[in-house]
């Protein structure tokens, strides 16, 4: 794990970017050789700050030449860059790697370099947020179990149904997206030990687009769970071929119940085909929900215009990859697995990717405001307990000082170093009709 000090990752790609806005207004006319890129220093910094600044100027070089559709010279940035980085170096080097290679796609595609790979482009990036991310990957449980910001988020929603059902003998758990199934047994521990008003039942109902039997695996271990917990429990699964195929009667409801809706790290999938997102949230308002909790990557990935989505996403991976440097060994096979076979997939449909192929449309918290607001939906406060729950996780982690939390608004935001990367945000349905979401997006 790195335990290097001085400019953090972000800053790195801070002061590069006034460089090059400096470098930029002197007119230089050859940025292809990047001889006075690399050959310069800056004042203050180490000789491997140095070295980081300049190989993240060639990089924002390159993005501004392909914004610019001068493909030729992007190609010779792009060519450095790769010489340069490493996709097995310090947290900056890693970025550069594989923001290039996004680059790259990006080039191959609009010069016609690689007509194959668009088509595909959208069922494999598709296949990442809506299939992978149930598939349990190991490398995936390693990021869950050792970069706080999930488990972190995970403890504080928990907190919010907990504290929404309080008086509920009969709770129905509906899950979007189940995976491993950690948070319902946080929510199984919390209400096994409520003996003020005792569970009489507590289904959970997983929703799935894909992998049945995963689900069905998880489904077996809650149950086990459940039965060491004394709880009485049931487990559904409701599959559909898409979001956009949720409805109503998919779900066993009983009279009685309490139903809380868990959203974790979905929406933003649904952007690319408004229709979706808006089936969801008619078919979720027909459940008649006590709450709905939302957790969200806290980024603005869905700008129309590249180089403002570029520079978005590099300051959002930025935080990402110098978090993973601090929490996981540089040289784990884990940690290559996810940044190569899930990171790498979203850099390159974040940058290279347009319309409905792009499916990685992560918003901030002030968009998803907007369009749950067109709805009718309202946003609930997130108590003190809840907050409370994430502090203690995040002191749970060695690296627990440099993850901040914070509010916007109602909506509880964590980071790294001060880089927004998860929020978390509790909703309330209110009895009108659900809009159309099309001219919002």
């Amino acid at each position: 794990m790195s335990c290097a000090s001085g400019l953090s990752t972000v800053e790195v790609m801070r002061v590069a970017r006034e460089r090059f806005i400096q470098f930029s207004s002197r007119r230089h006319a050859d940025d292809c050789m990047a001889d006075h890129v690399l050959g310069s220093t800056a004042f203050g910094l180490s000789d491997q700050e140095t070295k980081d600044v300049g190989l993240a100027h060639l990089l924002l070089a390159c993005a501004e030449k392909v914004a610019k559709k001068q493909y030729g010279c992007a190609k010779k940035l792009q060519n450095l860059c790769d010489f340069l980085s490493s996709s097995s170096g310090n947290s900056v080097q890693r970025v550069v790697y594989y923001f290039s290679k996004a680059l790259q796609q990006k080039t191959d595609r609009e010069t016609g370099r690689n007509t194959s790979q668009g088509s595909e482009s959208r069922d494999v990036a598709a296949m990442h947020v809506e299939e992978a991310m149930a598939a349990l990957s190991p490398a995936l449980m390693a990021c869950f179990l050792e970069v706080p910001f999930f488990q972190v988020t995970e403890f504080a929603g928990i907190q919010a149904i907990v504290e929404n059902v309080a008086s509920s003998k009969k709770i129905h758990f509906v899950d979007l997206a189940i995976r491993t199934g950690g948070h319902c047994i946080v929510l199984m521990q919390a209400l096994a030990t409520r003996y003020e008003c005792p569970i009489e039942m507590l289904k959970v109902t997983a929703v799935g687009v894909k992998s049945r039997k995963k689900i069905e695996d998880t489904g077996r271990r809650l149950a086990q769970f459940a039965e060491a917990l004394k709880l009485p429990f049931t487990f559904k699964i409701a599959m559909v071929k898409d979001i956009k195929d949720i409805k109503e009667g998919i779900f066993e409801l009983d009279t009685g119940e309490a139903v809380a809706v868990y959203c974790p790290l979905l929406l933003s999938s649904t952007m690319s085909q408004p229709n979706r997102l808006e089936s969801l949230m008619k078919a979720l308002r027909s459940l008649n929900p006590r709450l709905m909790v939302v957790n969200e990557v806290e980024a603005n990935h869905n700008s129309p215009i590249f180089i403002n989505r570029f520079y978005e996403a590099l300051f959002y991976y930025s935080a990402y990859f110098e978090c993973l440097d601090a929490c996981m060994d540089r040289g784990s096979a884990l940690r290559m697995e996810l940044e190569e076979t899930y990171l790498s997939h979203e850099i390159k449909n974040i940058v290279a990717s347009e319309g409905e192929e792009r499916v990685n449309r992560r918003m901030k918290i002030d968009g998803w405001r907007s369009l749950f607001g067109k709805c009718g939906m309202v946003e609930a406060e997130l108590s003190l307990s809840s907050l409370y729950q994430a502090d203690l996780i995040a002191k749970q982690f060695a690296c627990g000082r440099s993850c901040t939390m914070g509010t916007n608004g109602k909506c509880f935001v964590v980071g790294w170093k001060g880089t927004p990367i998860l929020s978390l945000s509790v909703w309330k349905f209110h009895a009108v009709n659900v809009k159309t979401f099309k001219h919002l997006l």
